[in-house]
């Protein structure tokens, strides 16, 4: 037999080898199944609106794309881009309650129905120049910082020599060079304190908790609750715990205080219960009020009374993000993004 006609098949794997992996899909493998141009793929699967492509032919993409497997190469997209579709949200320090974890979970779905990939990034225990760093490594195209991480104009130019063509930052201060989506923390505590004088409770205990990273909240919540004519404040730390309220429960009577504004209404069911336990009557000896309008403080006995934050839609936050990526500007904007109002229920 001559050399040419012998077979060039590959030789079968040894005994007890692996099998190499299938070939991974392309979009010319999509594009052949489907029986469309590969543009026409890049523009279906990449959600391209400037395009008109037909109901049918988008589900045969959609489908051959589902039966072979494909999944768009991000990086590759993001170098035809010139930028990715990452923001990046880095992870709370710190437990910031029911209402923040709903509001930041509905801001995550708005994002992704905008087509954007959220990342969220554990940065615990990174100082700001290290954090700047870490999140530019991933190119994010926009950053929104919650405010755990105190942020500086320096690590915003960081970011943005990285890509990102939008820094938000979430909290009671801006910073320069970022958007800033500013939540009037004080103004909780002036509507608590208002509440309680209104109803003849001047003096006034303000539960701050003992947990590392919430002063960023609760700081000013006491400054506003300060700040009310007539009102005479004391500060109350407590930890999150029963063990700590029944303690703060058993020398509430030689304080001298007749009403108490806590951090938010989990804190302030804690206390409520502890100074029912310690023989205190709520809201006879003790008015209690909260934050956040949680529905299990409407299931308390007495009701609980709370300070009711209302925060935009994730629509409109997310919107606000799209917008600022579509259209990098050197110009900053401010956004307040919160109202408070006072409840009055049966604990006041």
């Amino acid at each position: 037999m001559s050399q040419s006609s012998k077979s060039t098949k590959s030789p079968a794997p040894a005994s007890g080898t692996a099998a190499p992996p299938p070939p991974v899909p392309t979009s010319a493998d999509v594009a052949r199944l489907a029986g469309v141009s590969r543009a026409t793929v890049s523009y279906v699967l990449n959600n391209a609106e400037a395009v008109r492509i037909s109901e049918p032919t988008r589900r045969k993409v959609r489908e051959a794309a589902e039966e072979l497997g494909y999944v768009p190469h991000a990086a590759a997209r993001s170098l035809r881009a010139g930028h990715t579709r990452i923001v990046l949200l880095p992870t709370s320090h710190v437990p910031i309650g029911p209402l923040y974890g709903s509001f930041l979970n509905e801001l995550e779905r708005a994002l992704r129905r905008l087509g954007y990939t959220v990342v969220q990034y554990g940065s615990l225990g990174l100082t700001g120049d290290e954090a700047a760093r870490a999140w530019a490594e991933l190119r994010p195209v926009a950053v929104i910082s919650l405010g755990q991480i105190t942020l500086s104009a320096q690590h915003v130019a960081t970011l943005k020599r990285a890509g990102a063509r939008a820094v938000i930052t979430m909290g009671p201060v801006g910073v320069p060079g970022a958007h800033a989506l500013v939540m009037n923390q004080e103004e909780v505590g002036v509507r608590a304190a208002a509440h309680l004088v209104e109803r003849g409770r001047r003096r006034i205990g303000v539960v701050v908790p003992e947990e590392e990273g919430l002063e960023l909240f609760s700081a000013p919540r006491l400054a506003g609750a300060r700040s009310v004519p007539g009102a005479e404040v004391e500060a109350l730390p407590l930890a999150y715990s029963e063990e700590s309220a029944a303690a703060l429960a058993a020398r509430w009577r030689g304080l001298g205080l007749d009403a108490a504004f806590a951090y938010n209404d989990e804190y302030a069911m804690l206390l409520m219960r502890a100074l029912q336990d310690e023989g205190l009557r709520v809201p006879e000896d003790v008015a209690v009020i909260g934050a956040d309008d949680l529905l299990l403080g409407r299931l308390l006995r007495p009701r609980l009374s709370t300070v009711q934050i209302e925060l935009p839609t994730g629509d409109h936050l997310a919107s606000l993000v799209d917008h600022a990526v579509r259209e990098p500007s050197q110009v900053t904007e401010r956004h307040d993004l919160m109202a408070a109002t006072a409840i009055g229920r049966e604990s006041t």
